[in-house]
């Protein structure tokens, strides 16, 4: 049995569907939704489904950094028996953009472990669904600075090689897109997809930090426009991760926007 948390999102979705059809027994958690509900800022709540887990899979909410305790949540995990742990961390970690508590939390475990760090989410086009769709238009700060945003669909799939495969303890990869792009170019791929003419509008660094702040902290926010808007060299290197572990090349943007286009429409 392998237990999924976060599994209502972009990427705990996937991950339930792949696992669930390669046979796996999966429960999926999420804080709302079908499936067993669980909140990890209260660790307690997960232990009535980790009985018999042979692997889980940590997704933390972006108030988590702010309201959560992840040795909490391990302790919870070891004390249950569970062996091996997946954690969907980012790669601002490596840069230090981003702290490093929730993994060193669970690197320190005892338990199995492996750390999945993403980049940019292709999914964070989402953003202009709604304006795309009530007025053909998209907006976006730092509309020329390029980066290999990566694919949830990938990540899923990454996640799943790792919580059933031998060979992953004590990883850390690097997930991202096979190549670098802009948002500008991705609003250009998302209107040629479309076959309607879309309007793209830069946002300053100020506009689209008030938008942020409606739904992610502001350390995160402040981080994620760091990352957006002055990347360091190896935020916008394409890492060889998600080839090694599937043995196929990531997907690219255009894959993301054909599957995802009904939420542009």
């Amino acid at each position: 049995m392998i237990v999924i948390t976060g599994a209502t999102g972009n990427v705990g979705r996937p991950l339930v569907q792949t696992l669930t059809a390669l046979g796996e027994d999966v429960v999926p958690v999420s804080r709302t939704g079908a499936g067993h509900q669980a909140d990890l800022t209260e660790p307690e709540t997960l232990r009535p489904v980790l009985d018999g887990a042979k692997a889980v899979f940590l997704l933390t909410s972006p108030d988590f950094l702010a309201r959560g305790n992840m040795q909490a949540v391990v302790d919870v995990l070891r004390d249950s028996g569970v062996p091996r742990v997946v954690l969907l961390s980012s790669q601002g970690v490596t840069t230090q953009r981003h702290p490093s508590v929730h993994e060193d939390a669970v690197t320190g475990s005892g338990l199995d472990w492996t750390i999945l760090r993403p980049g940019n989410f292709a999914s964070n086009a989402y953003a202009w669904a709604e304006s795309v769709r009530t007025q053909r238009a998209m907006f976006a700060p730092f509309a020329d600075v390029a980066l290999p945003a990566v694919d949830p669909q990938d990540i899923a799939e990454v996640a799943a090689a790792t919580l059933r495969e031998p060979g992953h303890a004590g990883a850390v990869y690097t997930l991202t897109g096979p190549a670098a792009i802009s948002p500008r170019q991705q609003a250009k791929m998302i209107e040629e997809a479309l076959a309607t003419p879309i309007h793209f509008q830069e946002l300053t660094r100020a506009e689209a930090r008030t938008g942020m702040l409606d739904f992610m902290p502001e350390p995160v926010v402040e981080a994620t426009l760091d990352v957006l808007g002055s990347p360091l060299p190896i935020e916008q290197e394409v890492s060889p991760d998600v080839e090694k572990i599937l043995g196929r090349t990531p997907h690219t943007f255009a894959d993301w926007v054909a599957r995802n286009l009904p939420a542009f429409r």
